[in-house]
């Protein structure tokens, strides 16, 4: 089959390859998908230049132990373990894997869930990692209450555009802050209220928000603090890169305040979970949600989309399509 394989830590175009390789197997447990399509995340980016350097040391130091990237997929089950219960060959489902940007990708069913019939592969593809993050993060780790004030601070990215959709959902008012070329994206998911970053400092106004759902880290959170209501809570997704310990540093900081201050700060990183991917699942068919797709590439432009994400200036998801 043919799959994205990575040799060594560097640039997208210079460790990313179209190699045919064996097909993966499967065990008792296992489910074997024909991919059809699958998402980039910031997570991909950051395996493939393998930064921070704190990565490597489960990754592998000079070059990934799993050498196929990806971790989002959507596609039709092709073959199950004996111990498989939920999927049947044929099944048309989504959710994650290790070694997503390939043909065929081995996963377990805990990993799977049925493909919203109203998604295409290319945007239920998107849902797995973005999805998953959106939901937890506001349902369970901030518990968005109906009627709280929550401001999705970098709502016009992958997993900015599920959160504003996901905390209305939810029955809070939105505020969503974003780039200019996204003010009307944004509205368009359903913020009650939108700030262009470029022309207004939301850390310098009068309001007030019960969750402040930060995402990439480009603000301190003694400046996120300065909006937060009494006893609020402030969710820290992911943060900006760095050689060393960025962005896992800011989750650590996130954890170290969290003490000392009256608010609330909390680290979210998406965990697998079969029943939040079947609610997301649910949402989507009911229309409470849709996937944002800013590009879509060809399995051999992996490389190139993943420069793409890299370079921060996506507008919902970067999605590749296999078949």
């Amino acid at each position: 089959m043919k799959a994205i394989v990575q040799d060594g830590y560097g640039s997208a175009r210079d460790v990313l390859a179209l190699r045919d390789i064996p097909s993966p197997s499967i065990d008792d447990k296992g489910v074997l998908v024909e991919v059809h399509a699958a998402s980039v995340n910031a997570l991909d980016w950051h395996i493939t230049r393998g930064g921070p350097y704190v990565l490597r040391l489960g990754l592998g130091l000079r070059t990934p132990s799993d050498r196929v990237r990806g971790v989002d997929l959507a596609g039709r089950v092709l073959a199950i373990g004996a111990r498989v219960t939920r999927f049947r060959v044929g099944d048309e489902v989504f959710g994650g894997t290790d070694g997503s940007f390939a043909e065929l990708a081995a996963t377990t069913e805990d990993r799977l869930a049925r493909k919203p019939s109203a998604f295409t592969y290319e945007e239920a593809a998107a849902l797995h990692v973005a999805g998953m993050t959106s939901l937890q993060g506001l349902r369970d780790k901030a518990q968005v209450q109906a009627g709280q004030r929550v401001l999705i601070n970098g709502a016009g990215g992958g997993v900015g555009t599920y959160a504003v959709q996901i905390a209305k959902w939810l029955g809070a008012h939105v505020t969503a802050v974003t780039r200019t070329e996204s003010v009307d994206l944004a509205r368009s998911l359903g913020a009650d209220d939108v700030i262009d970053h470029r022309t207004k400092d939301f850390t310098r106004g009068s309001e007030r928000y019960d969750v402040i759902f930060d995402i990439g880290g480009n603000r301190p959170f003694a400046h996120l603090r300065r909006v937060v209501a009494g006893k609020g809570t402030i969710v820290a997704v992911g943060g900006p890169a760095g050689r060393w310990l960025a962005p896992a540093s800011r989750l650590l900081s996130a954890v170290a305040l969290s003490p000392f201050v009256s608010e609330r700060v909390i680290p979210c990183i998406s965990k697998n979970d079969g029943a939040s991917l079947a609610l997301l699942a649910e949402l989507a068919e009911a229309g409470h949600i849709r996937t944002v797709v800013d590009r879509q590439f060809a399995l051999s432009e992996t490389a190139e989309a993943v420069s793409h994400v890299a370079a921060g200036r996506a507008r919902g998801k970067v999605v590749i399509t296999i078949r």
